[in-house]
């Protein structure tokens, strides 16, 4: 299937990996070399699926720097807002799954050098994003995974790869703006909005520990508040973050 290459808003450069190769796995390889760096975004030519990853650098420590993974998520959810039909349900289960219409459908994935240190800055940042498009010959059919979901079998079949890797990118670029001039809090009602579990039982499994009880929202930085036993608990967000050079 013929498809046009992504065009990029400024400030973000594009390059992009064969189908079979994992964008986010690429763009991290490549920023620990030096390679690629703040705004270079890697892109799978995938026709089926979105796969790509955006490289940053941040300037602040991780205890500020992991609110990139929730502001990709509300910049994901705002990219499908807008282009999938009204009756298009996007929800987020915390850290990182994209929820269509209830079943998973996609996923945020973050990597950043350097310690697992909440106090440390970070080299370099990679903020990935997968989204089932179309089942392969190889995928379940629909129905024999009720939790999970292509977009193409809840009403997107006209959507490309192209279309949600262009509006993705502008939207992230939207949001890291508002980021800049307000900080999380615009970010956090816009996450809590579309969170799966709002006001209700959260079971969450990160850091090697399950987690499960009632969901109390999300702290200042994108940490996960948990009543558990009777007892409020914060659940770190930094522990979903992959670190391939520490």
């Amino acid at each position: 299937m013929h498809m046009p290459d992504p065009t990029f808003p400024p400030l973000l450069s594009g390059h992009d990996v064969p189908s079979g190769e994992d964008a986010f796995e690429a763009a991290c390889e490549r920023a620990a070399t030096g390679e690629l760096g703040a705004g270079d975004v890697v892109w799978s030519r995938n026709v089926d699926k979105v796969d790509m990853a955006i490289v940053l650098e941040p300037d602040v420590t991780m205890e500020t720097a992991v609110q990139m993974l929730p502001l990709s998520m509300v910049a994901i959810g705002d990219c499908l807002g807008v282009l999938t039909p009204p009756q298009v349900g996007v929800t987020f289960t915390w850290p990182g799954d994209i929820r269509v219409n209830g079943a998973l459908a996609g996923q945020i994935r973050a990597a950043a050098a350097g310690p697992r240190d909440a106090a440390s800055t970070p080299q370099w940042m990679v903020l990935g994003l997968w989204l089932r498009h179309r089942r392969q010959d190889n995928d379940p059919e629909p129905g024999e995974v009720p939790d999970q979901t292509w977009l193409s079998e809840e009403g997107c079949e006209a959507l490309t790869r192209t279309d949600i890797i262009e509006s993705y990118s502008r939207h992230f670029l939207t949001w890291l703006n508002d980021w800049n001039d307000d900080g999380f809090r615009s970010i956090h009602g816009s996450w809590l909005f579309r969170a799966e579990e709002r006001d209700g039982e959260i079971s969450v499994t990160i850091g090697g520990e399950t987690i499960t009880g009632a969901m109390q929202g999300l702290d200042d930085n994108g940490n996960l508040l948990v009543k558990e036993s009777g007892k409020t608990r914060s659940v770190l967000l930094l522990d979903a973050f992959a670190f391939p050079q520490a």
